[in-house]
């Protein structure tokens, strides 16, 4: 591997270290300013492999998470969460690269509307079992070993805030 592929992958870990720590806090809003730090470190990385449609995509889950981060009601309203969910469409229109580009698209969707629930319950419901397998096979066929690595790390992170927090405790909306 050489250096500059080094740096790539190296980009891409600093993206799931940051992932992974989201889901040790308890409240949305310090989950998702968090995790706004690792797309950014994921929209980088993505671009650097080549991955347009995961690239793009990624570039609109930053966006979205600074909506789920602010105290605006239209931002953290079913209207943005609409409007988010067009803006993948229009990514995958753009960016089209045959069947594989659907799949950075939906668990982006999937995830979309869970964060939209406001209910951490669900965010996590919508992680693990539509957005991070998706990403591994996306993840896999663009040679993102950090991706990879991000999903399985995601997981087990999920599984250890409910843990942690109780599944009960987590069926909640917050604002």
């Amino acid at each position: 591997m050489s250096g500059k592929e080094l740096i790539i992958q190296a980009i891409g870990f600093l993206g799931t270290v940051l992932f992974f720590l989201s889901y040790q806090f308890r409240d949305n809003r310090s989950l998702f300013r968090v995790q706004l730090l690792s797309y950014l470190c994921y929209t980088v990385h993505l671009l650097c492999l080549g991955a347009l449609t995961g690239g793009i995509s990624y570039l609109i889950n930053l966006l979205r998470s600074c909506c789920l981060s602010s105290n605006s009601s239209f931002l953290r309203s079913r209207k943005m969460c609409a409007l988010l969910c067009f803006a993948q469409l229009c990514a995958l229109a753009t960016t089209w690269d045959g069947a594989l580009s659907i799949l950075p698209v939906a668990a982006n969707i999937a995830s979309t509307l869970g964060g939209y629930t406001h209910n951490p319950r669900k965010i996590r419901l919508a992680g693990m079992l539509i957005n991070s397998p998706l990403w591994i096979v996306y993840d896999l066929a663009v040679g993102s070993w950090a991706g990879v690595l991000d999903e399985l790390v995601s997981e087990v992170s999920m599984l250890l805030s409910i843990l942690r927090y109780g599944w009960k405790n987590l069926d909640r909306e917050e604002e």
